[in-house]
């Protein structure tokens, strides 16, 4: 049961990558992610079902539009790859447990939300809004039916707290921390602070030693300038990816002072 259901979110997750895809595509131009149907950036002809299956269809076409041949994004697989990826590690890391449809959210939100600022370096309220909305609709049912009210109250803190950091943070130096990364810090605080403090903590550190690493080796191979924008909501991203996915494992030198 425990590989079927790590095999169902996986699948589930390149369903939903697919989705995410629209998403990426769409909000920053502000078009409805409901309709028209999906259509070549290209040419415009509506995609076929046949045509629409993740990744699959991608490497049956080769790659390109089946009207009028011009190549398709990669973004498209590997989006649909890494959410699959996402939701499956979820699964392999909390079992059947209620924490899972709210950890599928949060990881399905961040990978929208890292794939649109690597492009564009914005992070479209509407998708933080709505990743924190049902993020938290999630964790109150988890803790409806598992009585974890009090850490509920921990994530709702953390979530806070962090808000006000980021705000002091942007307050202090805009340019170098957007707001949209104070948004985004309220979706971070809540669901890693469900997981506990130590995990919030984690992240952030985490975020900020691989946004230096990346930084500095892009500045040195003169790919980036000093005063070039960076989109740190793709290491906000990672840092919270690494403390759910490793976080188990990186905290244990620090459990016994829990």
């Amino acid at each position: 049961m425990f590989t079927l259901l790590i095999v169902g979110c996986g699948v589930l997750g390149l369903v939903i990558g697919s989705f995410l895809n629209v998403v990426i595509y769409r909000v920053p131009l502000h078009m409805s992610i409901v309709s028209p149907r999906s259509s070549c950036p290209s040419c415009h002809t509506p995609i076929l079902e046949r045509d629409n299956i993740p990744v699959v269809s991608w490497l049956l076409l080769r790659g390109k539009c089946r009207t009028c041949s011009n190549p398709i994004s990669v973004r498209y697989p590997v989006v649909e790859l890494a959410c699959g990826g996402l939701f499956a590690g979820v699964a392999a890391r909390e079992g059947f447990n209620w924490d899972v449809p709210a950890l599928l959210i949060f990881v399905a939100g961040l990978l929208a939300l890292a794939s649109i600022d690597l492009e564009r370096l914005i992070l479209p309220k509407s998708i933080v809004y709505s990743t924190l909305v049902l993020l938290s609709a999630s964790l109150v049912l988890d803790a409806g039916v598992s009585d974890h009210w009090h850490q509920l109250l921990i994530a709702g803190l953390c979530a806070a707290g962090w808000f006000v950091v980021f705000f002091g943070l942007n307050f202090i130096g805009p340019r170098y921390l957007g707001f949209g990364d104070v948004r985004l810090s309220l979706v971070l605080g809540l669901a890693l602070g469900w997981l506990g403090i130590r995990y919030v903590i984690l992240g952030f550190f985490s975020a900020n030693l691989i946004g230096a690493i990346v930084g500095v080796a892009l500045i040195a191979m003169k790919k980036m300038s000093h005063d070039q924008p960076i989109p740190f909501g793709v290491f906000l991203s990672l840092g919270a990816a690494l403390a759910i996915y490793a976080g188990p494992e990186l905290l244990i030198p620090f459990q016994r002072f829990t």
